[in-house]
């Protein structure tokens, strides 16, 4: 099996995906960063294709950052400036040709991530 990763959002706060948040992933070696994709989560909170698709995949160290603060402002949800969750970084390994899947469940004051299926 080749591997590819996928990822979605889910709003915790308001019980549903969270759709139009932009997310950019990186390739990470040593202290360098280079941005390989970037996508926007749809009504479903899901991209509509796998962020690293098969072709592409390489396994290494990734970066996933999801532009949360945007998507909170717009829907209301934003406190008092700077937010306390903005750009949300998350920053994982891929040891083998897999399917990863790396969700990110938010809300205005937490997140939580793992490895789903």
């Amino acid at each position: 099996m080749a591997g590819f990763l996928t990822t979605h959002v889910l709003d915790t706060a308001r019980g549903c995906p969270a759709e139009g948040i932009k997310i950019a992933l990186y390739r990470v070696s040593g202290n360098s960063h280079r941005k390989i994709a970037e996508a926007v989560t749809n009504a479903d909170g899901r991209t509509d294709a796998p962020i690293l698709p098969e072709e592409t995949f390489k396994t290494g160290t990734y970066e996933l950052i999801f532009f949360a603060g945007d998507y909170l402002r717009a829907t209301g949800q934003a406190g008092a400036e700077p937010l306390f969750l903005d750009q949300v970084p998350i920053r994982f390994g891929m040891a083998e040709e897999d399917h990863y899947h790396v969700p990110l469940l938010l809300s205005p004051y937490g997140m939580s991530t793992y490895r789903g299926s």
